[in-house]
């Protein structure tokens, strides 16, 4: 309901959403959101659209404030502290059992917002909850927030922000670990603007095409 009337907010602020491949999800399937993250505005924009329920990882410190950190809670959000491995481990679990009881997992996989658009490193604990909980993993791109609302701003400007629900990928190409964490970096900067991109749409595709001799490991052993 809070996001709703964000989402409402964000609207009546003058802020043009679009989607593009909304219909590459099947709304009785559960999924792995993993999204990159450049401002405040990503939650109430991106949450809202997808599909049925969706839990969220979130950082730890914000579950300790007393009214928002209760209703978190009751949403099946998981807390993480990103500073603590054996907790992070612990939060890996936690949201293993969320996406078990068929309620999607949205992450936003760099654990922080970008200042320039660009995609900052990816953490690794998205990608053993993906190996371990065998559900798709769709990969987002979201353009255009840091723009209509900055890091470290608190007004919102006028202007269009485009979410992009890339093509599913399905457990039986995860790979390794490695291999789906490169294959979801890929296709999230795809989505980018060019000026943000952080490789050429070829080295992307071939990122992507498994390399002969080289093939991914489609054991789907989990690491912990």
């Amino acid at each position: 309901m809070g996001m709703w009337g964000a989402w409402t907010g964000v609207r009546l602020a003058g802020v043009d959403v679009q989607t593009v491949g909304m219909e590459r999800l099947d709304p009785g399937r559960t999924y792995i959101f993993m999204s990159n993250h450049v401002s405040n505005l990503d939650p109430p924009i991106l949450l809202p659209l997808i599909p049925r329920r969706t839990s969220v990882m979130a950082k730890k410190e914000l579950f300790d404030y007393p009214i928002l950190g209760k209703t978190m809670r009751l949403g099946s959000l998981v807390p993480v502290d990103r500073g603590n491995r054996e907790a992070g481990i612990a939060a890996v679990r936690a949201a293993a059992e969320v996406i078990r009881k068929g309620i999607n997992m949205t992450i936003y996989v760099e654990g922080h917002r970008s200042f320039d658009g660009k995609l900052l490193p990816f953490k690794k604990g998205p990608f053993y909850l993906a190996m371990e909980s065998g559900v798709p993993v769709v990969p987002v791109t979201i353009v255009g927030t840091q723009v209509v609302m900055p890091k470290r701003r608190f007004s919102i400007r006028l202007g269009t922000v485009t979410i992009i629900f890339h093509e599913p990928i399905e457990p039986k190409d995860f790979g390794s670990r490695e291999y789906l964490m490169d294959k979801v970096r890929a296709v999230i900067d795809s989505g980018l603007p060019a000026e943000y991109q952080e490789q050429s749409f070829q080295e992307a595709k071939d990122t992507l095409r498994p390399r002969s001799g080289n093939a991914p490991d489609h054991t789907g052993t989990t690491q912990s």
